[in-house]
């Protein structure tokens, strides 16, 4: 394509000139425009011109060495916008002054001059973007790694892997005796047949859907498999009960129960959703297994019933997907080897060790390589890695491997630096995009609910903001963009760049990370679909309570890493800030009515009077402590000076609330501040007024780059945080705003958020808190296997999420 623009602008020729049209008209071209598909862009660009408006001229002037000189911009294959930079690189490329502005706001006119976007390779023209050869090139650059340095790395991998190896070996040495005493034979005279599969089949459990790697059970008379997990728990009496759907059903009262009015008697339009999950109950209403499933007295196992998917008929035989000594010989081998190499234990090896002065008691931030994102007492991991791009070195990674071990968060700062500048916005990756779909799925974080959109529109939201009719911030979220799989055909250009600028290569590059074991698969084996995907989210930097543009709690099994590659500050106005107030008014109200029942009652602030604080509160409710061992200090906002004092005296912080104009909405706050943690304090949930000041939008404008807060929790607070969310989770909303009805499984539901409120009343109940930063553009946030978190788009954001599955350096067997 790039050849047939050249023959167009080097011969002297006459050409079409097109009509320039108005702002609004291109505006409606773009909006009715859902891009091309896979056809040839500069093919389709020319089938435009055609249909428009055209009057006949030429697109090249005399320059003053007497040569004809083409004006036609190579952005927008057009030459009636004005002048145009000429590159001085390659002479032969142009870009007018309207594309230049809107296409590369980041680039001034002098950089088009001495190299232009296409000499960069990052220009994002529709045809450039297409083009497969540069995003091949950068895909296939392959890493080389030394001896030494595969060497090293193997070792790694077999000390990491060695443990887990020998646990399953074990796991299938116990159900190989189970079936000769099953059979009544020694064991060199059983034989265990291999199970009969597809080369590209996932062989899976049918009663907890786990993958099965080797040795199973299957039924004689039909096709129902078991894992040795479930049959051993099926012996012991302790099989959970059976994963059969739990479905949870959800009213829409309509748009006006959202914003805080009284849920009508009738459900809007008799709408309801009906949520389904199929992870197993809690274990507090767990199901005992029915009695008409039971193994034998000698152990053998009988088919399931057909209500449980199975046959009744047959009896689960013990089958093998290798050899039947395959995993014994490859344990043994193992062994061999690492006592060869005197491999150390990971815990035990001290090659991984970390430098950070906080693990030395010294109270430095190792040259701004440590980032404190939590508050805990007696602890030595309220300081997260955070490693430049640069730094990414074997010394490096080495205390990488020690951070991720260990299960803690990691962030690399400035990856983008790497990277050869295409652009991430929005408007960009919806051009460049490979489909013809014009609508998708987008999901409204204040109901929760999908919506079908167009995604032209989705984008214009993204770069203007949306309001719905109530006033409120319309934050939308489009998961997954392009679909499943299909990021890198769809977006080659954009999927070669973000494995370019990716840190930790030997973990994260898709085709030669040495130390992904998604890559050590074999050929014909079926992979898992590890990304990467793309996140859009629109953001409000200030903690909404309701509606919040936010990834509820969850984790995954294989270690993560994030990379925010765009974002774009949100600046409303005073008088929708107005609006947004007088609204959350509304839903504080409406959490009161819902939310205060008996002992469960919702925390509320004080506007009548402060309370004297002698340890209790004269308010039903409420219960002020003076240890010093759980608060800090306590602090009284009140708007009345003539009362500061015997505040003061009591050893309590006083704080004005009553700044700005709105001085009827003034009140008397008191708060306790229980050694919580400050980090992201100035995005959190505020209910004063002041917060809407005259001054908020310089505020807003004034963020320091911050596009997404974290919060991940440790893997060893996971069942505290499990317990704190069944017993709270009345206090949580979810779909069309209704409160939770029940709870089945506190994190896979992925139900909750972690406001700033319930983050604090988990410290104080539970003694636990997450680490909690704020991720800026550019920055990579590794997360390990296990690790519950949630994220809150301070911005409007754009992430690509890459997960490799990897979990031998998390600590996790």
């Amino acid at each position: 394509m790039q050849n047939k623009r050249r023959k167009s602008e080097e011969k002297d020729i006459p050409v079409v000139m097109i009509e320039s049209s108005s702002e609004e008209e291109e505006a409606e071209k773009d909006d009715n425009y859902v891009g091309d598909s896979d056809e040839d862009s500069c093919d389709h660009s020319m089938e435009k011109m055609k249909k428009r408006k055209r009057k006949v001229g030429s697109d090249k002037t005399i320059g003053g060495n007497g040569k004809m000189e083409s004006k036609m911009c190579h952005q927008c294959q057009r030459n009636d916008k004005g002048r145009v930079v000429c590159c001085s690189k390659c002479k032969a490329k142009r870009y007018c002054v309207p594309c230049m502005t809107r296409w590369y706001p980041g680039m001034p006119e002098e950089a088009f001059l001495k190299a232009c976007p296409v000499c960069r390779h990052n220009c994002n023209c529709i045809a450039c973007l297409r083009l497969d050869g540069l995003a091949k090139h950068l895909m296939n650059v392959e890493m080389k790694f030394s001896d030494e340095e595969k060497l090293e790395y193997s070792k790694h991998i077999l000390r990491a892997l060695l443990p887990a190896l020998e646990q399953f070996n074990t796991e299938q040495m116990i159900e190989k005796e189970i079936e000769c005493h099953i059979k009544g034979l020694p064991d060199s005279e059983v034989n265990i047949r291999k199970a009969k599969y597809e080369k590209d089949e996932r062989i899976y459990c049918n009663y907890c859907s786990a993958s099965i790697v080797d040795l199973h059970r299957s039924c004689s008379s039909c096709s129902y498999e078991l894992c040795l997990t479930c049959c051993k728990e099926l012996r012991n009496g302790n099989l959970q009960a059976d994963a059969s759907e739990v479905k949870v059903q959800y009213i829409d009262y309509g748009p006006g129960y959202l914003h805080g009015k009284h849920c009508s008697i009738t459900p809007a339009n008799n709408g309801t959703c009906t949520e389904t999950t199929e992870f197993k109950l809690r274990d507090q209403i767990k199901v005992a297994v029915t009695s008409k499933w039971k193994p034998k007295e000698n152990g053998a196992i009988p088919c399931p019933p057909k209500d449980m998917g199975g046959c009744s008929k047959g009896t689960l035989n013990l089958r093998c997907i290798f050899s039947e000594n395959w995993i014994s010989q490859l344990l043994l081998k193992a062994k061999e080897i690492a006592q060869k190499c005197k491999l150390k234990e990971m815990h035990n090896d001290s090659e991984l060790h970390c430098s950070c002065p906080k693990y030395k008691g010294v109270n430095d931030t190792s040259g701004g390589k440590l980032r404190k994102a939590a508050a805990r007492e007696n602890s030595d991991d309220n300081y997260v890695f955070c490693p430049a791009v640069g730094d990414a070195q074997l010394a490096n990674l080495k205390h990488f491997q020690y951070h991720l071990f260990k299960g803690e968060p990691i962030i690399v700062t400035n990856v983008l630096d790497s990277a050869l500048g295409l652009s991430w916005e929005p408007m960009v990756m919806w051009r460049a995009c490979r489909q013809s779909k014009k609508t998708t799925d987008v999901l409204n974080c204040l109901n929760w609910c999908e919506l079908e959109m167009n995604i032209h529109q989705f984008f214009k939201g993204y770069m203007e903001g949306r309001f719905d009719s109530y006033g409120w911030p319309q934050l939308l979220k489009l998961n997954d963009w392009p679909p499943s799989g299909l990021f890198d055909e769809r977006l080659p250009r954009h999927g070669a760049e973000f494995s370019c600028c990716l840190p930790f290569k030997e973990y994260t590059h898709p085709q030669y990370g040495y130390l992904n074991l998604a890559l050590r698969l074999p050929d014909n084996c079926l992979k898992p679909d590890l990304g990467p995907k793309a996140y859009i989210a629109y953001g409000f930097p200030t903690e909404l309570g309701r509606g919040d543009s936010v990834t509820k709690l969850h984790y995954v099994v294989s270690d993560t890493v994030n990379v925010l590659m765009h974002t774009q500050a949100m600046v409303p106005t005073v008088e929708q800030l107005s609006a947004i107030e007088n609204l959350k008014q509304n839903h504080k109200a409406q959490d009161q009515r819902e939310f205060v029942t008996g002992a469960n009652r919702m925390p509320r602030r004080i506007k009548d009077s402060v309370p004297n604080v002698n340890g209790k509160s004269d308010l039903e409710g409420l219960n002020f402590s003076q240890d010093k061992q759980n608060c800090d200090s306590l602090k009284v906002e009140n708007s009345n000076k003539a009362e500061n004092m015997k505040y003061r005296q009591q050893g309590l912080k006083v704080e004005n609330s009553n700044k700005g104009e709105n001085k009827k909405n003034s009140q008397r706050v008191v708060k306790a501040d229980c050694g919580t943690n400050k980090i992201g304090e100035k995005y959190q949930y505020r209910e004063d007024s002041s917060l809407f000041g005259q001054n908020l939008s310089e505020r807003f404008e004034e963020e320091d780059g911050g596009g997404a807060l974290w919060d991940v929790f440790r893997r060893q607070d996971v069942p505290k945080l499990e317990e704190y969310l069944t017993k709270h989770f009345r206090e949580f909303r979810h779909i069309y705003g209704s409160p939770l009805p029940q709870v089945v499984h506190p994190i896979h539901d992925k139900t909750f958020y972690l406001s700033t409120e319930h983050k604090r009343r988990l410290k104080e109940e539970y003694g636990i808190e997450p680490w909690t930063f704020v991720q800026k553009l550019g920055e990579a946030v590794f997360i390990p296997a296990g690790c519950p978190h949630q994220i809150r788009n301070l911005k409007k954001s754009f992430s690509a999420v890459l997960r490799k599955d990897v979990k031998q350096d998390s600590g996790m067997n």
